[in-house]
Formats: C-alpha cells, structure tokens, sequence
C-alpha cells in the first residue's frame, strides 16, 4: 500500500523567517512572455548564465565585426565593468556616489605615470610592468575611497551626494589647473604603453575587448560571491535602514567605508585599461557626462542586480554609441518609441486609431496650407533618411532654414508637453495630436541634425520612460514594504 507524501507545513518553519522564505513569491515579472522567458533565465541559474553570456561575448569578434562595431564592445564593457562597480556603492549600499567617475580618472592617471616613464612634462625613467602597476593603482584607489568615505560616512542623501558631486569636480579641476606640469595640464598623457605581461603586449582592439571580456567576467564571479557573504548582506541592511543594521550590531561607517574602497578598487582597474586602450588620458574624459552615462547604466539595469547593471549598460550603449551615432537608426528609433508609447498607453484601441488618424490628417493639412502660402516655408527635406524621409516629405513642415524654426519649435514643444501633463481626459488626448506633430516637426528640423545634443535627450528620454513603467529598472527587484 502507497502512502501519499506529506504536504508541506504552512506557516512559517523553525529556524526559518517567512518573509524571507517568501521572497520568491513577491518577485515582480515582466508582462506576458517576457516574464515566461525571465522565469525560464531563472531556472538555469546564476553561473549557467554567465558561463553562457561569457561565450557569447567572447564569440562576437569572430563574427567579422569592424573596427567601430569592436570600439563599441570595447565602450560598453568598460561602462559595464564600471556599472558593476558602481551597483557596490549604489545598488548595495545605498550610497549615493556622485564623484564615481573620480576614481576612473585616479586609475587612468595612476597607470600613466607608472609606466610612460614620464611624470607630466618631466621624464623620471619609470616604467613599471603592468602585473607590477595595477594591483599599486588599485590598493591607491583602495585608500583614495576610504579618504573619501571618512569625511561622508555619516552624512546621508543630498549632502553626501554633494560632498562625492564636489570630489569628483575637483579632481577634473586638479588635473586641468592645478597640477598641469605632472598631470599635463588640458592636453592630458599622451604616448602610453600598451598593457604587457608574461610576454604577451595587447596592441589590437580586439585583444583588450578580450581582455575586459575576462576581467568583467571574473568581476561579476567575485561580486557574486561578495553579495552572498556577511559584507554583502551588511551592505543591504545598511541601504534599507542605517538605524535598524546599527541596532543589530552591524558597523554600519565601516561598512559604508568598504563599499566606496570596492567601488573605487573596479573603477581604477577600468581606468587603467581604459587608458592603455586609448594609449593617452584627458581630463575631459573623466567628467559628469561619462558619469551620467554609468548612472543611466544602473538604473536601467537594476539597481541592486549585478546581472542588470551589465545588461543595463549593454543597452544603454547600444544606443548611445551604436544607433543615435546614425542619422537613419535615430529617426528608427524616435519614431518606434513614440508608437510604442501610444500603443501601451491609449485604451480603447479606437482611441489609439482615433488619435493616429488625426494626426496624420493634422500633418497634411497643415502641410498643404502653409505650403500654399510661402513655398519656402516647405522647401527644406527631413533630416530623417530612407523611406521614414520619404513618408514625412509631404506630411512634416521643414524649411529652408530649418535651424531657427527648430530652436522655436522645440521651447514650444517643452511647452506644451507641460501642458499635456497637467491636463486630464478629453483634452490630454486633444493635445497629443499637435504634440505628436511638433515632436517629429523639432527632430526633423533641429535634433536629428545634431547628434551629440540629441544623444543626451533621447537617452533622457528612454530614462524617463523607463522609470515609470518599471521604476526597478530591466532586472532588479520590487523593494516591497512591511506594513504592521
């Protein structure tokens, strides 16, 4: 005779906490079968897949790629090495680090002066191997963030964050001013050796996209281990509550100070490769829009996830160096984000036709009159190329001195988006149809034309989008709160 096998306990067991236990259960998925497929990721298991993103990453150079396809890898896993670093003081412990950026100049300056053998202007004749110089960059790193971590262990939020913001400006201001014959004034250092160790020299793109390939591997391999261990658990209880980890006997400036030392430690190691890639370093290469670029990085990722602050910067640079460096892939991408909106956000679906219609019928008409009564009005052609430069010839207003009817119609554009937000109802969806028109109006005339400013708005913009439709970013985690 069978016995039928006990059902599990309810309630919570001995020597286990139920909300801990539970935790599986308030895991928040991404919708229809993009959360299949994340509980699908999950199954396989944290090493499995980075065993498998690993290989893949290593296997794209053979795919024939050229020269600025590998430039890009070798950006995006510089910004994702940084972002695993950064997730130590942000994502972890709950450190709001605005002078991150800092320690990648430390690393980059660090290992030009060891090894260039010169010391700005003046040679000295040190020239330090690399297996000798990155481990002295990373313990200088090391100690620079505990002396940056002393003055702000106990200071929280905005002060903290002005206290790193004021580092990391004063370390630009160090390099340019301040000591320019050692650091190189503006013109930073140029002329530096490649990375060389045991015989072997890394002189191609491809040998350091192998190389950061390896060390953000191993990077992600020692974190993971770190997150699981009593500092990782310490660094988390001291970003949900300083007071309560306190309470339970955790050294939480300390533990704070360790976290700025780890982040410091992986950021000077991307200095450094980051520096013999570009074989020089400027001063310029180390300010707050690189920092912005890190941030965005994390946040879209996952703040808390190291799997999502790579994913994250995967993304983020994709588009940033990859698609919006192309005057085509832009316009694909602008348009496909403005359908993509209407699409998730109009209900019912006769709604959404509604306003489509219309705003094809607004743009003929509008077209026709003013073409009607100035033919220059209409003599310009779209930035847009292809067949989107195609469709909108007849449909968008453009100029023949599109410039300065761009600057007007973007200030307007701000304007009524403002607008749209503090409407409700019929009218919001009244004002879509001209806010439609005058967002492709100001990319055809003005933004797509300039693709270092439109770079950093439709960054911004995704950013936005993206922290409102799922504010714990592509793979973090819902913090839930207890309520008693």
């Amino acid at each position: 005779m069978s016995v039928d096998p006990q059902p599990p306990a309810a309630g919570p067991q001995v020597g286990a906490d139920e909300w801990v236990a539970r935790q599986a259960d308030r895991r928040e998925y991404l919708p229809s079968w993009l959360g299949a497929g994340q509980r699908a990721l999950e199954r396989v298991g944290w090493w499995p897949r980075l065993a498998i993103v690993a290989l893949a990453g290593a296997a794209l150079p053979a795919l024939g790629l050229g020269g600025f396809q590998v430039q890009v890898g070798i950006d995006t896993m510089e910004v994702a090495l940084l972002a695993v670093g950064l997730n130590i003081v942000v994502g972890w412990a709950g450190i709001l680090d605005l002078g991150y950026v800092a320690f990648l100049g430390f690393g980059g300056y660090a290992f030009a002066l060891l090894t260039s053998g010169y010391l700005g202007v003046k040679e000295i004749g040190l020239h330090l191997p690399a297996i000798l110089s990155v481990p002295l960059v990373m313990i200088g790193a090391a100690i620079l963030g505990l002396l940056v971590g002393w003055p702000s262990r106990r200071l929280l939020g905005d002060y903290l964050a002005i206290v790193t913001l004021f580092f990391g400006e004063a370390f630009v201001e160090f390099t340019t001013n301040v000591a320019p014959g050692v650091m190189g004034g503006a013109n930073g250092i140029a002329g530096l050796g490649p990375i060389q160790s045991f015989g072997v020299s890394l002189t191609s793109n491809d040998s350091y996209y192998y190389l950061l390939v390896v060390v953000l591997v191993g990077a992600m391999a020692v974190l993971r281990l770190l997150e699981n261990s009593r500092t990782g658990r310490a660094w988390r209880a001291v970003r949900e509550d300083p007071l309560a980890a306190a309470a339970m006997t955790i050294p939480v400036n300390r533990v704070k100070l360790m976290a700025f030392a780890f982040g410091a430690m992986v950021a000077a190691l991307t200095g450094v490769i980051f520096a013999a890639q570009q074989i020089s370093v400027f001063p310029g290469d180390f300010d707050t829009p690189f920092l912005i670029l890190i941030y965005a990085a994390l946040i879209l990722g996952g703040s808390g996830s190291i799997a999502g602050a790579a994913t994250g910067a995967v993304v983020v640079m994709v588009i940033y160096d990859g698609l919006l460096r192309n005057a085509t892939y832009s316009g694909y991408l602008f348009y496909l984000l403005i359908a993509l909106t209407l699409v998730a956000k109009l209900r019912p679906w006769r709604k959404l036709g509604a306003v489509v219609a219309a705003t094809v019928a607004f743009g003929l008409v509008l077209h026709a009159v003013v073409g009607a009564i100035s033919a220059s009005a209409v003599a310009g052609a779209p930035a847009s190329t292809g067949w989107i430069g195609a469709v909108l010839r007849d449909w968008v207003i453009v100029p023949s001195n599109p410039t300065a009817a761009g600057n007007w119609g973007y200030v307007l554009l701000i304007c009524l988006l403002i607008a749209l937000v503090q409407v409700k109802g019929r009218w919001r969806t009244v004002l879509l149809v001209p806010a439609i028109y005058l967002g492709s109006f100001v990319w055809e005339t003005r933004l797509a034309a300039n693709p270092a400013i439109t770079r950093e708005i439709m960054l911004g913009a995704i950013l936005i989008v993206m922290m409102n439709a799922r504010p714990q970013g592509l793979l973090g985690t819902k913090r839930v709160e207890v309520v008693t």
